[in-house]
């Protein structure tokens, strides 16, 4: 019976090489890119895949655990278990979301290769990009016929080759050197030349575009290491190029890569982070920052808050710790408290959205939406739908820290600290003593100044004892609320979830 419309929907790997406890989700797009730093099983997901689908005739590559897998003194793989969710139609019944389970109990992968589901797979590993004049392993002229190819798939392979190399090609050949051997060669800008003279990027892009391209509708495609000799730009227009084909044909594709700037075509490919622990290997469906600093040693920081002075700085991170996400928060000064409507108004006519962007205010002045309004009509002018729209969105990013009225943040502090009895903690014990001890002060900013001079306290740090124990308070709580509440609903922006075992 034939069997068409194969569709891969997920892999669970309980146990395989050091890949364990995964579940990688292919739905949504047609193209997954799986990208992670080295060691943590990349390749041995798609060499998996490759193992688990019988060809559909014979003579077609069958690719074999045994081939991945090889039994040695050091691993036979035994323990190995897997499972493949996929739908396919078997004449006019559609079967869909079937389990096949995988694995090596004893001295066999199960089940039989026969019994394996059927697909046309197409791998296409590292060795295949070595450039062919190093696999050539004679050193005398080499003679061989040429073919011109003029077939209309060739036609457009010459065409798609030329948009991801920024190259116009016009022929394509195949070159015969005798004794069964075969390799591809082009022309361009009237130069006629083979594999042998290609460059290795060049080499690769014209080979994976002969096997995406002639490959059959619903095929399952497995590239290790895309990006490998590829030029950025080179790599992108050939990944646009697959997404083409892939809807077309109905063709799923599979890769690996390190290359981080793949993130970019996110609206055209699943990605898929992969990240081992001692205990199981760990899969990511979205980009977040902290897949980024695995990728490239830096961590993105997405959230933006503005406050006016150092203080509020060192109150946003003590939040921002307290709900897990200080490595994705930076925190920049606006100074007075006027200066945040300019700031905000700035970036709102520059074209930004700032939707990851948060105003803090002290709370002591433009306490109230009103006043706050009033402040950015002076500086978002205009009684036009644009200039009210901006008003409007401006004014949803402004939040206040909710200090009683008339009073002062470095005032309010300190009379929580002082209201204080002791605690089990010697430092806030000490804080506290030396708080009670300043009555009366001609600056406000001194109700806090004062505790870290007398101290003898770095300035920091001295915030930040500070604020550690005014964040033990209950007042704390109602304080820090509005600027709480916006950094939870950011959480799902920035934290990674894994992929579901749920179809």
């Amino acid at each position: 019976m034939s069997i068409s419309q194969q569709r891969l929907h997920k892999l669970e790997i309980k146990k395989l090489k050091n890949v364990k406890d995964v579940c990688i989700s292919f739905e949504s797009r047609n193209i997954t890119g799986i990208l992670g730093p080295n060691g943590y099983g990349k390749s041995t997901i798609l060499h998996a895949l490759a193992c688990c689908f019988q060809p559909p005739t014979e003579g077609q590559e069958d690719y074999k655990f045994s081939n991945f897998f090889l039994p040695s003194p050091d691993a036979l793989w035994e323990g190995s278990e897997l499972k493949l969710v996929h739908t396919y139609r078997q004449s006019s019944h559609l079967h869909e979301n079937v389990e096949q389970i995988y694995g090596k109990s004893s001295d066999r992968w199960k089940p039989i290769y026969k019994r394996r589901p059927t697909r046309n797979v197409h791998y296409f590993g590292v060795d295949s990009c070595v450039p062919l004049i190093e696999a050539e392993k004679r050193n005398v002229k080499i003679n061989y016929s040429t073919k011109n190819i003029s077939e209309d798939i060739v036609t457009t392979i010459l065409e798609k080759a030329s948009y991801c190399l920024n190259r116009q090609y016009t022929a394509y050949n195949i070159h015969d050197p005798g004794k069964g051997r075969k390799f591809i060669g082009v022309e361009a800008n009237g130069i006629r030349y083979s594999a042998l003279s290609m460059s290795a990027g060049e080499q690769k892009i014209f080979l994976l575009l002969e096997r995406v391209f002639r490959a059959a509708k619903n095929s399952l495609i497995l590239i290790d290491e895309l990006d490998l000799l590829l030029h950025d730009s080179a790599m992108k227009n050939l990944i646009k190029v697959v997404s083409e084909r892939a809807l077309s044909y109905n063709l799923q594709v599979i890769f690996t890569t390190h290359r981080e700037s793949i993130i970019e075509l996110s609206d055209l490919i699943n990605i898929r982070h992969i990240f081992g622990t001692s205990e199981k290997t760990l899969c990511f469906d979205d980009t977040k920052p902290d897949a980024i600093n695995r990728l490239t040693g830096t961590q993105p920081r997405l959230l933006e808050v503005f406050v006016e002075d150092d203080l509020a700085v060192t109150i946003i991170k003590k939040v921002a710790g307290q709900l897990g996400i200080s490595r994705h928060v930076s925190v920049q000064r606006f100074g007075a408290a006027i200066n945040c409507f300019t700031v905000l108004a700035g970036l709102r006519l520059r074209g930004e959205n700032c939707e990851y962007n948060m105003f803090v205010l002290d709370g002591d002045v433009y306490r109230t939406e009103e006043e706050q309004e009033a402040r950015l009509k002076a500086v978002l002018t205009g009684n036009d739908e644009h200039a009210k729209s901006l008003r409007k969105l401006s004014l949803e990013k402004i939040k206040c820290l909710n200090l009683p009225e008339n009073t002062k943040p470095e005032k309010y502090i300190h009379s929580v600290v002082i209201s204080l009895e002791g605690t089990d903690n010697n430092e806030f014990n000490e804080i506290i003593g030396v708080a009670k001890q300043i009555v009366a002060v001609d600056d406000s900013h001194k109700y806090v100044d004062d505790i870290i001079n007398r101290l003898d306290w770095n300035r920091d740090v001295g915030l930040s004892k500070i604020i550690d124990l005014f964040s033990s308070t209950q007042e704390w709580i109602g304080y820090v609320a509005n600027v709480k509440d916006w950094l939870t609903l950011q959480i799902p922006l920035v934290e990674e979830t894994t992929s579901s075992r749920e179809v």
